[in-house]
């Protein structure tokens, strides 16, 4: 999950509580199919990028660079990383055209860093895990999108739990216990479930305090991250528990 600046911290909401008009609702709706559609594109060219970056096997250039790639091997891990905390940092000061090429390129690091998957899982187990995460992310943030129930308390509680896996799967880098991995996987399912339901809400709560304002397009990309990152981290758990290795 996206640890980005939430407007709810400051000002008030653009519509009060019980004021809601159609222009709004309308207004919501095109605001969360921009995020959905980001989203999607962008768990789309990750996966294309992924795919053609492991083309060949050992010989692609996925296994050159993450065999013998020596920095660039960690220049590819490494970027996303620094990408999300300028999108984080620099929300309000860069242009929506900025937050996009940012997004993409984002997209497509994520692309090469995945690309290992394809040289240690099979194409059916990537293939199953991939549709079984986009069933259960489509449920979930259906529910955190419709439900009345405010998550916050939730999301304080699955965010304490990400950061203790964070913690765990650091400590069996070195311990590199089966057992352990096992229930770091499982965890990690649930956790980003939950977490897929509390992002969905809290990212059209934000509406409320941007509907109208030039903010809209680039909250939409910054929400559209952190949901990619929810399926992202859904799927890599759940191909960790249930895929089948290449022989």
């Amino acid at each position: 999950m996206a640890n980005w600046s939430d407007p709810r911290t400051s000002g008030t909401p653009f519509v009060a509580a019980g004021t809601r008009t159609a222009a709004y609702d309308a207004g919501l709706r095109s605001y969360m199919l921009s995020v959905y559609n980001y989203m999607a594109s962008g768990v789309l060219l990750t996966g294309i990028v992924a795919l053609l970056f492991s083309w060949g096997g050992e010989t692609s250039p996925a296994a050159q660079v993450f065999i013998n790639g020596g920095i660039l091997k960690w220049v590819i891990v490494l970027s996303p990383l620094a990408i999300i905390f300028a999108m984080s940092a620099g929300m309000a000061r860069m242009s929506e055209m900025a937050m996009q090429g940012l997004y993409w390129a984002f997209a497509v690091l994520m692309g090469l860093s995945l690309s290992t998957i394809f040289l240690v899982y099979s194409g059916t187990s990537i293939a199953q895990a991939f549709f079984a995460t986009a069933a259960g992310f489509a449920g979930l943030s259906l529910w955190g999108y419709t439900t009345k129930r405010d998550l916050s308390g939730f999301g304080t509680f699955l965010i304490m739990g990400l950061v203790g896996l964070i913690v765990a799967s650091l400590v069996n880098l070195f311990l590199q216990s089966g057992p352990m991995q096992l229930v770091i996987s499982v965890l990690g399912v649930l956790i980003f479930a939950g977490l897929t339901a509390y992002d969905t809400q809290k990212v059209k709560s934000i509406y409320a305090y941007v509907a109208g304002t030039s903010m809209v397009g680039k909250v939409a990309i910054q929400g559209a991250l952190t949901l990619y990152l929810d399926f992202i981290n859904m799927f890599l758990f759940i191909l960790r528990l249930f895929g089948s290795q290449r022989n």
